[in-house]
């Protein structure tokens, strides 16, 4: 990697501002996953040990500044506090929650750190600017500090205050978290063992359409799974049904599987029901045969065939959206089984790239079979479909 990280930056005795990614779900004020809260600690801990000054800055959450009611209530509800106790569980060092993201109080509060101690900050989008990249805001969080650690991957593909305008000031690194990400993903993407499988499912063609084009240059073979096959299926003729399509995709899809041709691998057949739940009546039927009134949930065994046939030999997979409703304990076996799949191919270099299918990994069991699951979704999915990713462009080279 040729940006600079963690290890480059003389941090004994320095105000260190870190910008990790600590948007916990929260239920009732209470932290019920602390996934990404972990995930920061190898940086946390490493500047603790050599003596940094620790100031950590996250957004959690949406704030609506556009309605003053629903700005206090969204701030109520995207408090940092229970980070910060969390955090001072899992650290060995004093940390200070600062409920302020500008002020005395908070200018106090870094200038009496010791060194191996840390400040955690107010929500950054408790600030309008923050989601603005306001050139101002980024200018002030940066005279809070003497470097800047880039260690929230899932922001980086955001040109925001925390993530681009302090680093526009401050000598700059990625932390450990996201140089693993970007070289994971760097070498599922952009320089794969082969033979290459990518693996593309979710609701939506329009989410992923950039990524499908992408990793069509670049894969020897595209699974299409999910929602998003019925749009291709509509786009060879064959009845869907009640299944989900996007009407002013159908000519794109046309597109794709005339210049793909058998590098794209779609399903053959569907478990369909004749409504949203897990009660309904279910059967499984070929490409062509769903009737009216019955949907596409998931895809059917002869389609999991195929694509373990697909993934067969293969040295490296990317996987980017579930194969079906897997939330539907009724239409989550295209998605396990596609999962056991992946985590059974020898010596394969196997990337999940966060979001729904990093969800459903975990979910169902799958977290220690990956070679990488993706902290970041958006960003992850950004860098698939060969984006550049502002959070990381601006930090310096070695």
């Amino acid at each position: 990697m040729a940006k600079q990280t963690v290890k480059d930056l003389d941090v004994q005795g320095k105000k260190v501002i870190v910008r990790v990614d600590f948007n916990v779900p929260l239920k009732d004020g209470v932290i019920t996953n602390d996934n990404r809260i972990m995930a920061a600690l190898p940086t946390i801990n490493y500047l603790i040990e050599n003596g940094a000054k620790v100031i950590l800055m996250s957004h959690l959450g949406k704030v609506n500044h556009k309605d003053a009611e629903k700005t206090e209530a969204d701030k109520k509800k995207n408090n940092m506090a229970p980070v910060a106790v969390r955090l001072g569980e899992v650290v060995d060092t004093k940390v200070s929650f600062v409920d302020a993201t500008k002020g005395e109080v908070l200018e106090a509060a870094i200038n009496e750190l010791q060194n191996g101690e840390i400040v955690l900050m107010q929500n950054t989008r408790y600030e309008k600017g923050e989601s603005k990249n306001d050139a101002e805001l980024g200018a002030y969080w940066a005279s809070l500090g003497e470097l800047f650690v880039s260690d929230a991957f899932g922001s980086v593909h955001r040109a925001h205050a925390s993530t681009v305008g302090i680093p526009t000031h401050l000598s700059s690194a990625c932390g450990f978290l996201v140089e693993k990400e970007v070289s994971m993903l760097a070498k599922a993407v952009d320089t794969p063992a082969r033979p290459f499988v990518a693996i593309i499912g979710g609701a939506k063609v329009s989410d992923k359409i950039a990524v499908v084009d992408n990793l069509l240059k670049k894969a020897d073979k595209v699974i299409i799974g999910g929602g998003m096959a019925y749009t291709f299926m509509a786009a060879q003729g064959l009845a869907i049904g009640n299944s989900l399509v996007e009407a002013d995709k159908v000519e794109l899809a046309k597109e794709y599987l005339a210049k793909a041709g058998d590098k794209l691998v779609l399903p053959i057949d569907n478990v369909v029901a004749d409504a949203f739940s897990n009660d309904a009546n279910i059967k499984v039927v070929p490409n062509g045969a769903i009737e009216d009134g019955w949907m596409g949930l998931d895809i059917g065994p002869k389609s999991i065939e195929l694509f373990k046939e697909t993934l067969q030999g293969a040295k490296t997979v990317v996987w980017n959206g579930p194969m079906g409703v897997f939330e539907l304990s009724n239409f989550a076996s295209g998605t396990l089984e596609v999962c056991k799949a992946i985590s059974n191919l020898p010596g394969a270099t196997t990337v999940i790239g966060g979001g729904d299918s990093a969800a459903a990994a975990i979910q169902l069991g799958f977290k220690e079979k990956f070679t990488h699951i993706s902290t970041g979704g958006g960003a992850s999915l950004e860098y698939m479909e060969g984006k550049v990713l502002p959070g990381i462009a601006i930090i310096q080279e070695k």
